[in-house]
Order: C-alpha cells, then sequence, then structure tokens
C-alpha cells in the first residue's frame, strides 16, 4: 500500500510554501523506502517553487539534497540494507539505455532524467522530493553515505557537491594547476574545499572581500575581489580552470582574460540572460568556454567517498520546517553562510 508522509509543499508561484500530507508509492522489487533526516535548501528549489524557470506543475514539494537512513527494501534489492546511510540527489531514474546512462552519465540521458521533483515517475505520478519524511527510490539511484560525515553536512553535497566535483575532476583540477572558483555561496565553498583537498591552487573570485577569511580557512590559497579593477589586470593569464558558480549574467570577456594557454572557464550559473561570449577572448590563448550539469551516480558516489575520505562537509545552518518560507528570502538576499539543511524531524502535516 502507499505510504503517507508529511511535506512542505508549493501549490503556486506567488504562495508561500505549506505542510501537507503526501503519498509514497507502495515498495516495487528494487526500491528502497528512505527515512529522511536531513534535506538541503537548494537556489534550484526556489526557483522551481516560484515559477522563476517556467516550468513548475504545481504542487510539487521540493528537495534533491536528501540524506537520511534506509527503512525497507523491496525483495530484490542488493545494494543496501535497512539502517544504511544513503542520500538521494538531483534525479531518481533515467531510461537506463542511452550511451549516457550506461556509461554512468544519467544526467545526460538521452531521454531525460526523472528529476527528484517536478517530473513524472514511471507509475505516472508525479515525483515529490525531499521537504519530506521519506521517499522510495530505486536503489540504482541511491547513493550510500559513507561514516565520517554527518548526515547534515552530507545533504547539500548531493547536488553542491557533485557539481563541483564533477568540473574539477573533469577538466583535472589537481597539483600544479590553479583553480579559481567564481563566487563563495551554497556551491563556491563546496568548490573551494574539494579543489583544495584535490591539490590545486585555488583562488577565490569575489564581488567583495567580507568574506576573505572564510575563503581562507575553506582552503582558498587567494582571495581577490572582482570589483577591484586591478584584479583582472593582475590575474591576467593566471589560471588553467575557472568554475563560475554564479548565476548573475557577468562580463565573461573579462573573465576568460583570466585562463592561461589551454585555460577552461566551465558555466554552473543559469542567469537570466543569454551569456555574450566574445569569439577573440577564445581564440587567445586557445581558451575554451564549457558548461557542466551535477554528475552520475557512480560519479556521486565517489565524490561522496572523497568528501568523507578529506573531511568535507557543507557549511550549513539547520532549521527546523516552519523556517523553510524564512529562508528562501534568506538565500535570495544572500544571507546563508552557506547553506540550509532542514531538519525533517520538524515536519507535520496539515
Amino acid at each position: 500500500m502507499p505510504a503517507a508522509v508529511h511535506a512542505y509543499i508549493a501549490t503556486a508561484a506567488d504562495q508561500p510554501l505549506v505542510p501537507t500530507t503526501i503519498e509514497r508509492r507502495e515498495l516495487g522489487p528494487n526500491d528502497v523506502s528512505i527515512d529522511i533526516a536531513f534535506a538541503g535548501i537548494c537556489h534550484s528549489d526556489i526557483h522551481t517553487a516560484r515559477g522563476e524557470w517556467g516550468r513548475t506543475a504545481y504542487p510539487v514539494v521540493p528537495g534533491h539534497e536528501i540524506a537520511g537512513v534506509v527503512g525497507a527494501v523491496g525483495p530484490e534489492v542488493t545494494k543496501y540494507k535497512v539502517g544504511d546511510r544513503v542520500g538521494v540527489g538531483c534525479f531518481v531514474d533515467s531510461c537506463r539505455e542511452c550511451d549516457a546512462c550506461l556509461a554512468g552519465e544519467e544526467q545526460h540521458c538521452v531521454k531525460g532524467m526523472t528529476g527528484t521533483y517536478n517530473a513524472v515517475g514511471r507509475d505516472g505520478q508525479p515525483t515529490h522530493g525531499g521537504y519530506s519524511t521519506a521517499i522510495v527510490v530505486d536503489e540504482n539511484y541511491v547513493c550510500g553515505i559513507p561514516e565520517g560525515i554527518g548526515l547534515d553536512e552530507a545533504a547539500p553535497l548531493l547536488c553542491a557537491g557533485i557539481t563541483l566535483y564533477s568540473p574539477l575532476k573533469h577538466w583535472k583540477a589537481g597539483p600544479g594547476t590553479k583553480v579559481a572558483i567564481i563566487g563563495l555561496g551554497g556551491l563556491g565553498h563546496v568548490g573551494v574545499k574539494i579543489a583544495h583537498a584535490l591539490g590545486a591552487e585555488v583562488t577565490v573570485l569575489s564581488q567583495s572581500l567580507k568574506k576573505l577569511e572564510d575563503g581562507l580557512r575553506l582552503g582558498a590559497d587567494h582571495y581577490y575581489a572582482t570589483s577591484d579593477p586591478e584584479t583582472f589586470t593582475k590575474l591576467r593569464n593566471e589560471f588553467d580552470l575557472i568554475i563560475n558558480t554564479v548565476s548573475a549574467n557577468l562580463p565573461i570577456k573579462k573573465y576568460l582574460g583570466l585562463l592561461a594557454l589551454n585555460g577552461t572557464l566551465v558555466e554552473l550559473g543559469l542567469p537570466e540572460h543569454p551569456i555574450e561570449v566574445p569569439a577573440f577572448a577564445l581564440t587567445f590563448n586557445r581558451r575554451s568556454f564549457a558548461g557542466s550539469n551535477i554528475g552520475g551516480i557512480a560519479e556521486t558516489q565517489e565524490m561522496l567517498e572523497f568528501c568523507a575520505e578529506h573531511g568535507i562537509g557543507a557549511e550549513i545552518e539547520v532549521i527546523s520546517a516552519d523556517q523553510i518560507n524564512e529562508a528562501y528570502e534568506r538565500v535570495v538576499a544572500s544571507d546563508v553562510r552557506y547553506r540550509f539543511v532542514i531538519d525533517t524531524a520538524t515536519l507535520t502535516g496539515a
């Protein structure tokens, strides 16, 4: 029988999230039922809940940074057992047949991955995310959370962590490389930690120096204010890899000018307007401008193990469910250091 669970739900773009009760599907042969302990608040949740990306199917329960404990397993599950610490990220299914899926790059599924929320599952029912007390997910889309990292600090890694880990690994950040992270926010702060642990020389490029002490504490070797024009002169041709975590429309030409020979600027932020990329800024120094989108299940598992090994977790502020709407406002105002995490034990029904 489907199970009723407590959740917080968005019912319209201009309405606050409210407590409710939703049904999770009956446990299938390969399903894992997860008792959610913590759910991170990602800016994507806010965009979706407020209809800012124009494709929200209301009502929807946001949340794709999910950490908890296995409560039950289907009869054919082999990867997990009751009591295991697990997490779920941005998607809960994919076609499982295309070249991307077979290569472990399910996030690039040709037919489209099934989002953890605001999507439709194989059963024809809408998916609902982690602002809830439990979720049922196929075992192949669940990751184990190693000991050595708290479930609360691990939750944001299921989105923010893999979003940074994947490009850092793909573009081979490590000893002897110079990496710059644009923005020290919910994404950027995790990127600094991971890049430092990979052995790269890490620079933070932030609008101001107000987070300088935090940046150095998190592992940055250098910290510069992009509001200072001298920054772009001093650091010209400096970096092998620049990762932009900011969703604002930046003067990309100026940032491309900071790349060394064969350097790459990777775009993670999703700005409101199209990005202008001058051709000359790319042709000089044989520079590249690229994008990246989360990571596959195997790489997400690798990221979690790497973070546990190096003592990396998100910098968090744990909140109760009745603070979700306030937290949304604070995220928009950049008033959080650096990720809100909901304690789902505080969830109650309507």
